[in-house]
């Protein structure tokens, strides 16, 4: 073996290169922290693919998951990618592969958050697959996750059924050394071989479908290969047994290691968690008078086990919220087992909050939205803009394309009382291509009179830049036809549409004023303003656009408005002088802070 063979990967690299490896045809995602890397990890190793391969950011996670349906009919390998959260979006569709199934092997990774670290909730897609009736395979590490992507498929195309592989976001963004695997040449030539009363079942099939199901799911509780793995303990405590899953039994294993108790009872690894095998729960219960369930986030295990001495999420012994940090296992083993407890640990640290990148478009448009209407509502979306809440410009976030809708919900609910103040709805450029559309039609059709804000920055910036449609730009870099907003937005009936650059701060103001007026005329309705700027991360926007240097003069009162108002972390406070002053390390020069000052201290020069 070379070092070549043996490479030091993210989870989410190895995972994308178990795809290549497994023989995936098609892969399709929708980018979300933290499962963005396994598509892009194809991506960067398309080359060693020894077939086609067609990747794609599809539009929304729905989508990702019908592209990747459709190819497994035809019986090629086939994958979709999201955070738990897109599981949402791509639950009818997934609901219904349940009962239809599958030819070519289909695998839906679905990336967990538990903490959560960056998403709106720590939904736990066991659970999700529990309801839905769809196995699921929960890797302890890295390693692990990339040697289940071949077995999933095998399963999958075994039974043909969907299966789903679920790390979570330390098995993503943890690093492992990974053995690197020739790729698999399939040599499978597309062929959807028709049946309605499969791929188009009707009510009248569903059930002889669902009783099919179900025995595939007796049968899969039963696979040699994904039975729970039992490190024997050494008999010093006969009638207790730890059972844990994902990356909580690597915590365990090492914390039984650190405390010198590695045999200490009887551990058993479920590497699937859903569905177990009803002879393994058996066992449990006629074995074992205490059993100690460590998983996240939801009692998945605990309640299928339902043994009478099980100590876990549902008797309170384990939290039911958050991680379970290596900290917090200790904490519960060491209950469980009688140990000493351990040390404290000290209070968290809180440092500084997050905050827009300095020259970030999106400051000057949210600062600008509140001055214009200090006292409207302001719905926002999923997204790095959703950090307009530091400026006073984001009220509600709720999921990807709620802002819309809910902008509408409000505008019924004052109307109803005469007196409407002013709603501005701000979303991304790559949301509304995700979730707007249907909400703004929706608005337009319901005559809601809001401000819809589109903060198009020509990139999904807060995953780290993917493509979006408008820039006819596919994965993997290359070119596509684009999709632009404006037309998509006249068509769904919106008749005030401006477009500006929120840098040119006067008439962005301008516009918002108009937009406003447009919305309470008796012929207005929804009015769309377009704030256009490339994100500022983008080198080429950097380049593109001059940069100054800018400096604060004498005549600054020490207001706070830069630092507060307007929040760019190129400014701050000198402690000494109570004065603002300019990080020149950390300023881009785009000069958009000097509107902001009341005293005009702030000012700009060409950089030498």
């Amino acid at each position: 073996m070379t070092d070549k063979d043996n490479q030091l990967l993210m989870g989410n690299e190895a995972i994308g290169q178990g795809l290549i490896e497994a023989g995936c045809q098609v892969a399709a995602a929708y980018p979300g922290t933290p499962s963005t890397e396994i598509l892009q990890a194809v991506i960067d190793r398309a080359e060693l693919a020894p077939e086609p391969l067609h990747i794609e950011w599809s539009v929304n996670e729905k989508i990702a998951f019908e592209v990747a349906l459709a190819a497994s009919y035809t019986g090629k390998r086939a994958a979709a990618v999201m955070k738990q959260v897109g599981l949402n979006v791509a639950a009818d569709p997934f609901m219904r592969t349940a009962y239809l199934g599958v030819k070519g092997g289909m695998l839906t990774i679905v990336a967990d958050d538990p903490g959560p670290h960056s998403s709106q909730n720590e939904q736990d897609t066991r659970l999700f697959c529990l309801q839905a009736r769809v196995p699921v395979l929960d890797p302890a590490s890295p390693a692990e996750a990339k040697s289940l992507v071949p077995v999933g498929f095998d399963l999958s195309e075994r039974y043909e059924v969907n299966v789903v592989l679920r790390p979570t976001t330390r098995i993503c963004h943890s690093r492992q050394n990974i053995v690197q695997q020739q790729p698999q040449r399939l040599e499978r030539t597309a062929h959807f071989q028709k049946d309605p009363t499969r791929w188009a079942a009707t009510p009248a099939f569903l059930p002889a479908l669902h009783r099919k199901l179900n025995q595939h799911l007796a049968e899969i509780a039963r696979e040699p290969g994904l039975q729970p793995q039992l490190t024997p303990g050494n008999g010093s405590r006969p009638r207790l047994a730890m059972v844990a899953s994902g990356i909580v039994y690597s915590h365990l294993v090492d914390l039984l290691e650190e405390l010198d108790l590695p045999r200490c009872c009887d551990l058993y690894q479920v590497i699937m968690p859903y569905p177990m095998n009803p002879d393994f729960c058996h066992q449990l219960h006629r074995a074992y008078d205490r059993v100690l369930i460590l998983e996240e986030t939801y009692p998945v295990i605990e309640l299928q086990l339902a043994h009478p001495g099980a100590v876990g999420k549902q008797s309170g012994a384990v939290p039911r919220e958050g991680e379970l940090t290596p900290d917090v296992v200790h904490q519960v083993l060491a209950d469980f087992l009688e140990l000493s407890p351990p040390a404290e640990l000290p209070a968290e640290r809180r440092g500084q909050r997050p905050s827009l990148c300095p020259g970030c478009p999106h400051r000057a448009a949210f600062y600008n939205i509140k001055a214009c209407f200090p006292k409207g509502i302001f719905p926002s979306d999923i997204g790095c803009y959703t950090l307009g809440m530091n400026l006073g410009a984001v009220n509600t976030v709720h999921c990807m394309g709620a802002c819309i809708s809910q902008g509408a919900g409000f505008y019924h609910a004052y109307a109803q009382d005469g007196e409407v103040p002013t709603i501005v709805v701000t979303i991304g450029d790559s949301t509304f291509f995700h979730a707007g559309i249907p909400a703004l039609i929706n608005a337009v059709i319901q005559q809601a009179r809001i401000i819809v804000v589109i903060l198009d920055n020509a990139t999904t910036a807060m995953t780290g830049g993917q493509p979006v449609p408008h820039m006819g730009i596919a994965a993997g870099g290359k070119e596509t036809r684009a999709v632009a907003i404006e037309p998509l937005v006249k068509a769904s009936g919106v008749d005030f549409l401006e477009v500006c650059d929120p840098y040119d701060q006067e008439q962005f103001k301008t516009l918002l004023q108009q937009a406003d007026a447009y919305t309470r005329r008796p012929d207005g309705g929804v009015a769309v303003l377009i704030s256009r700027h490339g994100c500022i991360m983008d080198r080429a926007v950097r380049s593109g656009q001059p940069a100054f240097k800018i400096s604060i003069d004498e005549h600054c009162v020490g207001c706070r408005k830069c630092v507060e108002a307007f929040e760019c972390p190129a400014l701050s406070m000198d402690p000494i002088s109570g004065k603002a002053v300019v990080s020149q390390d950390r300023c881009i020069g785009c000069g958009v802070c000097i509107p902001v000052c009341p005293v005009d201290a702030i000012g700009k020069e060409d950089k030498a």
